[in-house]
């Protein structure tokens, strides 16, 4: 199970949850709950059972609780460990063209809206929307996309007169249509995409 660089995080993000064990063995057993409750969220929704989290990472309940002494913990813990491997994945994407970095780090982003969704609800049952944790995620993940797309369009790969806002709210927008197959919600995020592209004026090479 590979960590997180955290340099790759805007610093907005970096230092929300709570903090990483140093020890090798304490470590290695949080990040085993980490992926052992996003798989748990992903499959059985936000309510799955701490005991049934604990069981898929082959550690006892009182492991889990040592981490993470209650639900509440837990949730942020695995929304802000989303947020973060979706913002440090930009700076891998670095290598890329331009407009294949900006399409690859949307598509990550709509994968991350799958875990997001369940999470930021039940979240909501202890928080409020514009609680410190949801203000920090919005603007790690601003500034982890806001580059992508400004170099995108210095390269006159995508259209400028467009912000990260609308793409976002576009994007967004077509994950959450309700009763399509995931092969219909690419081919619907590919044409859309395809209408962020840069094109010349009429007249102009």
């Amino acid at each position: 199970m590979s960590t997180i660089d955290t340099t790759d995080i805007p610093e907005t993000i970096r230092e929300l949850g709570p903090a990483r064990p140093q020890r090798a063995d304490a470590l290695r057993n949080y990040e085993k709950l980490i992926a052992a409750a996003r798989d748990a969220f992903a499959q059985d929704g936000a309510s799955a059972s701490l005991e049934e989290i604990a069981r898929r990472a082959e550690v006892g309940i009182g492991t889990l609780y040592r981490h993470f002494p209650n639900r509440q913990t837990l949730l942020e813990a695995v929304y802000i460990d989303e947020l973060q491997a979706l913002c440090a994945s930009a700076a891998t994407l670095s290598e890329l063209p331009p407009w294949d970095a900006l399409v690859a780090w949307l598509y990550r982003f709509v994968a991350y809206l799958a875990t997001k969704r369940a999470l930021a609800q039940e979240l909501l049952n202890y928080l409020d929307g514009d609680a410190a944790l949801f203000q920090s995620c919005r603007a790690g993940l601003y500034a982890a996309g806001e580059p992508l797309l400004q170099r995108a369009q210095e390269a006159e790969a995508v259209r400028a007169d467009t912000n990260l806002t609308e793409i976002i709210q576009m994007v967004g927008g077509i994950a959450k249509i309700p009763g399509l197959e995931p092969e219909q919600v690419e081919h619907i995020l590919e044409v859309a995409l395809d209408g962020l592209r840069y094109r010349a004026p009429v007249g102009q090479p």
